[in-house]
Formats: structure tokens, sequence, C-alpha cells
């Protein structure tokens, strides 16, 4: 994208209305505009982070098995009815009614549905396990909506649903999801701490809410240090194997973490001081097991091995899309801007021509841009070189390829990496080839 003729509205000044970090600089940056209390429109540069985030997540779940769906975001009310849910759900829920008079709501998840599209296509245990996704736009809303992105009405999910012929195959798909989700926030460049969270009136130990910890966080959070040490994608655990999995989760379960809400002082206290971590932390993902709690109540049933019907065991398996853009500003960002992990930056890089019209800063930069395919942003505006620096650490690209007329004389640039501020002076070759990996 070229800056001069590309989407990205900027501003200088804070915005009265932002309260946290993420919102602050979403609005700044021009990733996000308000259009209402809540909800947002996503422009080009948020956009792309929104889009990377998802395809990490998507890469996921089809290397875990899944399979995905896309459901509507408008369902019919008598599924809910049909749950139990309907009445229970309270205000949250937006409901609608069409010119028929049917009752209608702007779906906040999709247990319901999910569950009714299961009853329709399988009839028999052959066909289980089955996991089935979709990342899809949700509606809840919230009394006072506030945070930006991190706290809308409207937001971005991936939600999965598992489907078994028992408990044993709930666990395994339990586990599963759960590798799947270390992983993916692994490749986020994301330190995501699994942290044992309420089950409900289903009871068991089979509901995991993910952390990453940011000092704005909304829950004290309490965890083994151990956890930051763990490499989940070259630890040789696969999906398939169930010993691998069983080797996970024990993993998983046997060092401590929690939130204020499920923390134990007595468990704390069996943790080496030397390995006791706390902190703020902010919710991006949950995952859930609740046996028959739908097959149950909507009759989804299918014929078992000996010829007779029964309920398969579901769970669901959450990560916030969209409020994962909010909660890794979050945790990285500084008084210059944002700091994106490379793989869900926007771009790249920022390619910043400090003298436009020169005819070798021109000719470099326009070479760097055609070399990076569209994934670096091309800032060829005739803005002061302090504009310039500042917007690209606004944006927070990963690394800024800097293009003056004096190292341009002598085929050079400066790349500079947005995290830690290291400037280096390479040849135009070695630049790319450091920013392209």
């Amino acid at each position: 994208m070229r800056l001069s003729r590309g989407f990205i509205p900027t501003i200088k000044e804070t915005p009265s209305e932002a309260q946290i970090a993420s919102h602050r600089l979403m609005l700044r940056a021009g990733l996000v505009r308000q259009t209402s209390a809540g909800i947002y429109a996503w422009l080009p540069l948020g956009l792309r982070v929104l889009r990377n985030i998802e395809r990490i997540v998507r890469e996921e779940q089809n290397a875990a098995g899944a399979h995905e769906v896309l459901m509507p975001t408008i369902q019919p009310a008598e599924l809910w009815k049909e749950s139990g849910r309907y009445d229970d759900y309270g205000k949250e829920m937006l409901r609608i009614t069409d010119r028929h008079e049917r009752e209608m709501l702007y779906g906040p998840t999709n247990e319901e549905m999910i569950t009714d599209l299961f009853r329709q296509c399988v009839k028999s245990y052959r066909d289980l396990p089955l996991n089935l996704y979709h990342i899809q736009w949700k509606f809840r809303d919230e009394v006072r909506p506030r945070f930006g992105v991190m706290r809308g009405r409207e937001f971005l999910m991936k939600d999965a649903y598992s489907f078994d012929v028992d408990h044993a195959g709930a666990v395994r798909s339990y586990r599963t999801m759960m590798l799947a989700y270390m992983r993916t926030f692994q490749r986020m460049g994301l330190k995501a701490i699994p942290m044992v969270a309420d089950t409900g009136p289903i009871g068991g130990d089979l509901s995991h809410e993910f952390i990453i910890l940011a000092p704005t966080g909304e829950s004290q959070v309490y965890y083994d240090a151990a956890f930051e040490s763990v490499d989940y994608l070259a630890g040789g655990f696969r999906h398939e194997s169930d010993e691998d999995l069983e080797r996970f989760f024990t993993d998983i379960t046997s060092r401590y973490a929690a939130t204020e809400e499920m923390h134990s002082a007595e468990k704390w206290a069996a943790v080496p001081a030397t390995s006791q971590r706390e902190g703020r932390g902010i919710e991006v993902g949950h995952i859930f097991y609740f046996g028959t709690k739908y097959t149950k109540a909507m009759n989804a049933a299918v014929a078992g091995a000996d010829g007779k019907m029964f309920h398969p065991e579901m769970g669901s398996y959450g990560i916030g899309v969209s409020r994962l853009v909010g909660a890794v500003i979050e945790a990285s960002h500084d008084d210059a801007g944002i700091v994106w992990p490379d793989a869900i930056a926007p771009f790249k890089a920022a390619i910043l021509n400090l003298k436009n019209g020169d005819a070798a800063c021109d000719a470099i930069c326009e070479d760097l841009y055609a070399r990076f395919g569209g994934e670096a942003l091309y800032d060829d505006r005739s803005d002061r070189a302090g504009v310039k620096f500042n917007d690209a650490d606004l944006m927070g690209h990963p690394w800024q390829i800097v293009v003056g007329p004096r190292g341009a004389a002598t085929g050079k640039v400066e790349l500079k990496r947005r995290a830690t501020g290291e400037r280096v002076e390479l040849s135009v070759d070695e630049a790319f080839a450091k920013v392209a990996g």
C-alpha cells in the first residue's frame, strides 16, 4: 500500500473517549472507527491485522481436524426456546421480530444452531468424532460497552463445537483443542497461560480460559513460571497421538495457574517462590466441556454400535478474534505506539522515503516496494521526516526501512527494529533479506 493513496486516517491527539491504551492506539493509528456504542468499523490497517489473526486460527483449527462451516448471524428464537436458554439469557441478547412476526435473534453464541445442524445431518456413531467451527460476528448487548474492541457489543469470534461418542472421546477432543490453542497463541507471538475456569453446574475439571499478560488486564492472575519456557510448536506434541495429548495435558495441568476467582493460597504456597509469577491478564479464549446438555435438550441423537440411540457428548471452544487485536496492543505497546508481533502485523515493514523526488531514494523505495509484493507500507508522502517516523512508530510495523539521500547515494538504507529501537545500516539486498526472513 502506498500511504499517499491509502486510507489510514491517523490522529495526533488522544481521543477523549478512549480509556485504555489499545482503544487510544487503535483510533490514533487508524485501525478502527466507532459507528455506535460498542460497534466499530474496521479500516484497512485494522482489517489486515484481523485477517492475519483469523488466518492463524483457521490453520490451527484445520490442523487439529476441525471442519469449517459458516452459520448465519440471525438465528430463530425457537432453537433457543428448545434448549431452554431463550428466557434465561437476559437483555444481552438482541431479539428481533421479522415482518411475519417470527421471533429471531442476533446470535451471541451458536450451541443451539450447531446442535440443530448436527441432528439434521449426522445419524450414526460412525460419523463421530466430529468438530465443526466457524469464524463469525456475534452480538451481545452490553449495558456499558467500553474499552474499544476489548468489550464491544459486536465482535468477531471463532467458536468450535465437538461431538463425541462418549466421555473419553470428549476428553480427547478437549485436549486436542487445548493443544491447538496453545499452538495458535504461540504462533501469534503471545505467551498464553491456560487457567482452570468455573465449570458451572456441569462440574468436572474441563474448563479453561486462556490469559495473556497485560498491565491493564481485567483479572489478577497467578501462575508457575514454567509455563513461559514450553514450546508447543517444536515440543513434539501431535494431535493424532493419544500419548502426546496425555503428556501435553499432564504437563499443562500439573503446573499452577489461576485467576483471582479460582486462586488457592494453599496450592500457591506449594509453588517454589522463584517460580511464582503474578500480574494482570486478559482472557482471549475459553474452552468448555458440557456433556449432553444440548444434545439431550434438543434430542440430537445418533445410532450407536448396538443400534440403540444415544446423545453425543459435546464441548465448545472459543477464541475472541477481534478482542485479540486489542489484547495484543495492551500487552505490546510503548509511549510511541503499537509494537506488533511479526506474525499478525498489518505489514512486514514500513518503507520511509525521506526525500521524495530524489532519484536514488525513489529508485530504492520503488524496488523494495515491488519486492515485498504488497507486504510493505510505502510512505511516499511529501511530509517531513519527523511525521513519517512518528506515524511508523504509531502504526507499529515490525521493521522500518529508512531511505535517505546520503545512504541512497551509496546503495545503503537504515533498518530499524520497532520492538527494540535497534538501527543498522545495510545494503538494499541485506535489508530486504532480513525483513523477508
